[in-house]
């Protein structure tokens, strides 16, 4: 009996690492070939960013809500155990962040290296203030 069930948990071991090789593979071949960019989608098409639009987005809304909810429920706890600051950034500010601080499409959150040059070419040096005097 015993190696009846010991022959299973081999041959589970061996379908599940014969499953996952591929993916490892063609997750290093996507890698390579952007340059070393990795998988992520950092320019997406026009249905991508209208999926994340109508979808994803209003999940993340209903998400950064839930978890404001949740963090005030569990506020008594966590302040006891002095643990307030890493639930709100788990339920809430996680969340946030994913929904409203990343490009239309987009997986990764944040800016990117053309959002902040294009912010650096569009602003505007600071002049100091000056009073026109008229005669």
């Amino acid at each position: 009996m015993k190696i009846i069930l010991r022959s299973r948990r081999a041959t589970t071991a061996l379908m599940i690492a014969c499953l996952m090789l591929p993916q490892a593979l063609w997750a290093d071949q996507m890698y390579q070939t952007r340059g070393g960019q990795g998988a992520v989608d950092e320019e997406p098409n026009a249905a991508i960013m209208v999926g994340d639009l109508v979808v994803a987005r209003p999940i993340g809304v209903v998400m950064t809500v839930g978890g404001a909810a949740l963090w005030l429920v569990s506020l008594p706890f966590t302040l006891l155990a002095g643990h307030a600051g890493e639930a709100a950034q788990t339920l809430m500010q996680g969340p946030a962040e994913a929904t409203f601080m990343r490009c239309l499409g987009c997986r990764n959150t944040g800016y990117r290296g053309k959002d902040l040059a294009s912010d650096e070419n569009n602003t505007v040096e600071e002049q100091p203030d000056t009073v026109a005097v008229y005669p």
